[in-house]
């Protein structure tokens, strides 16, 4: 017969499951990270300043500034498999002085159709950059140039970020140089053509170099941010959140918010695009200010038509990071997510912000680059339908030339 285990037995064996139990939670909460493709080997991309975006099954597509066959930037695919591996292919490597144009800083865009959109900084006809479209033809990828900036006077120079469709497939994006605008591409039977719907700097206050790609909202409105303009830092203006509303007399921009360099608001906002949520809110951070290295901000739109601003976290440097040139993502529960260039132990982190029942944000470092597995994470993430996290990285990784990551919050 068994002997009936004692009360101090059967308490021993409870905390030990117990601990067991917590130990395993404690295992499966902590945050996952992959490295899933490093840049950098042989005639392999390398410096993505730029995001990832999903295709319909689950591959991955994005633009490096440099490497490839000739040293100017490529377009990539990453190809998911079952058994959890990805691997990489070379769409197109552009070339210094080729007419469609070289080093893609910005991110990509795809169309119902499969085609993807993008911008080149450099080259070109005109030497300024170019928008171009990559069509996936019966003999492989075909690059199309659908704008080659230059062509009119003051249009725009060296795009640095990706373009957004619209509702009607028309595309829209910045240009902070040569006469740094916000444009419109639209597609005619003729082919496509560039309208300027608002040249920054003119006017007194208004915000200069937008460096951020926009964002449009379901009326057709687009939201963006300045680097410069509008007031304080010496003259200079220390950047801007801007909209430029569609009504039926045309594009019209006006300044949401001007940042001041006051010890708690930011300045000179990142290169990540801004978000918005459900309610009309945005969000975005800002490289420097607040007390010590940038912040992360909320803008609440109120019935007069002002915008409230509300900052979220201040970052103070060391080990939460700092220096946030990318903006922010939201999840289902409304926690953002985001980067820093620098702090961590020297490269960057990946952190998270959840929002609270008293109107107060946590902030947690989700993951912390040690430069071996990337460094300067300069893009916003992009989250997948199971909340897990994806990004990339300027610099770093096995090969030194950044990396494309996956993070299991």
């Amino acid at each position: 017969m068994k002997r009936k285990p004692s009360t101090s037995g059967v308490l021993q064996l409870i905390a030990a499951a117990t601990a067991a139990l917590l130990l395993a939670q404690a295992a499966w909460a902590c945050p996952k990270y992959k490295v899933l493709h490093a840049f950098g080997k042989g005639n392999d991309g390398g410096g993505l300043w730029n995001s990832v975006t999903f295709d319909k099954r689950g591959n991955l597509y994005g633009a490096t500034s440099g490497g490839g066959a000739y040293g100017y930037g490529i377009v990539f695919k990453l190809t998911r498999h079952t058994d959890g591996k990805w691997t990489e292919t070379i769409l197109h490597s552009f070339k210094n002085g080729d007419p469609d144009g070289s080093e893609p800083n910005g991110g990509l865009l795809q169309d119902a159709l499969g085609s993807w959109y993008g911008t080149t900084s450099r080259d070109g006809p005109y030497h300024v950059g170019t928008a171009f479209q990559l069509a996936h033809e019966p003999d492989g990828w075909t690059v199309n140039v659908i704008y080659p900036f230059g062509e009119q006077s003051n249009d725009g120079e060296f795009p640095t970020a990706g373009l957004v469709m619209d509702k009607s497939g028309d595309l829209y994006g910045t240009a902070p140089y040569g006469g740094s605008t916000a444009f419109e591409l639209k597609l005619g039977p003729d082919g496509w053509h560039e309208t300027v719907l608002h040249r920054f700097g003119i006017r007194k206050g208004d915000g200069a170099a937008p460096f951020a790609g926009l964002i449009v909202d379901r009326l057709g409105n687009l939201y963006g941010t300045t680097e410069a303009g509008g007031i304080g830092c010496a003259g200079e203006g220390c950047g801007t959140v801007y909209e430029i509303e569609h009504a039926a007399t045309g594009w019209h921009e006006k300044v949401l918010h001007y940042f001041d360099n006051n010890g708690r608001d930011g300045v000179t906002p990142g290169w990540g695009a801004l978000i918005m949520d459900a309610k009309g809110r945005l969000y975005g951070t800002t490289a420097g200010g607040g007390c010590c290295g940038g912040v992360v901000f909320k803008l609440t739109p109120s019935p007069d038509g002002c915008w409230k601003e509300t900052i979220l976290h201040q970052f103070k440097g060391g080990a939460g990071g700092f220096e946030a040139g990318a903006g922010v993502v939201t999840d289902k529960a409304g926690n953002l997510y985001g980067t820093t260039i620098y702090g961590g132990t020297c490269c960057g982190v990946v952190y998270k912000l959840a929002p609270g029942s008293n109107g107060k944000w946590t902030y947690t470092v989700l993951h912390t680059f040690n430069g071996y597995d990337g460094a300067q994470p300069d893009a916003n993430l992009i989250l997948d339908h199971k909340g897990n996290l994806y990004g990339t990285t300027a610099t770093g990784g096995a090969n030194g030339a950044g990396v494309v990551f996956e993070l299991t919050p």
